[in-house]
């Protein structure tokens, strides 16, 4: 069995003392993706945050690459090869989109190598370096989303409704960059996604959550559609 990239075990966590997450266990191997789907208040986002470690967590335990990252602060998990893009195509609105790119990439070993290979993954940015990121398209600054995460090296590469409020050519972009990169081992992947279609083809296996719990589980790709949206029904 290929060896887990990210792991949560036994998580249970929540804001206060209201407990959104009961005891979620789930595995992303080694350059792979998964997905994580169900209705709206399932702790979909809740999870990702519990991983990035937003969240502290009341029970369980986060391992990046079988290191135990729970008492981790984010910027540290980072470091360690977590990325991590948030809902809403992120951007600094009054910085260009060369300027986003320069943010993440200043300071680091070959910062600027680093952008090109960014640039590489989502070419149609490269068109619109000069543009600021408030005036890019949802799509367009989804890509930026992503590409400024990936300036960080991540090995493990968490999305949260990567597919939100983007037009479908944007949508293919993205699952062929995710498929892409799994299938050479490059990057592991983390998924939340509405989509049921788009999450499927896009990932090698899935979960799916209610109310806070895992309630299934099992292999992605298009043939899984049927069984996602029976548990997704119950």
């Amino acid at each position: 069995m290929t060896e887990p990239a990210l792991e949560l075990r036994g998580v249970t966590a929540g804001y206060g003392r209201s407990m959104v997450l009961h005891d979620v266990s789930i595995v992303v191997p080694k350059g792979s993706a998964v997905a994580i789907m169900g209705h709206n208040g399932a702790g979909k986002t809740t999870t990702l945050r519990a991983a990035v470690g937003l969240l502290p967590l009341k029970k369980g335990a986060v391992l990046l690459n079988g290191e135990d990252v729970t008492r981790l602060k984010p910027n540290a998990r980072v470091k360690r090869g977590l990325g991590y893009v948030p809902q809403g195509q992120l951007s600094f609105g009054q910085m260009t989109t060369l300027e986003n790119l320069q943010l993440v990439a200043d300071g680091r070993k070959n910062g600027p190598g680093l952008i090109d290979d960014a640039l590489d993954t989502f070419p149609a940015l490269k068109g619109l370096l000069s543009r600021r990121a408030g005036l890019l398209s949802g799509g367009q600054r989804q890509q930026l989303a992503i590409a400024r995460t990936l300036i960080t090296e991540p090995q493990v590469l968490i999305l949260d409704e990567p597919t939100e409020g983007i037009q479908p050519n944007v949508v293919s972009e993205i699952e062929a960059f995710i498929t892409n990169l799994t299938r050479r081992g490059d990057l592991s992947v983390l998924l939340v996604e509405q989509h049921v279609g788009f999450a499927l083809r896009a990932t090698d296996s899935y979960y799916v959550l209610e109310s806070g719990r895992v309630t299934s589980s099992g292999e992605g790709g298009p043939g899984a559609i049927d069984d996602v949206r029976a548990a997704m029904a119950v």
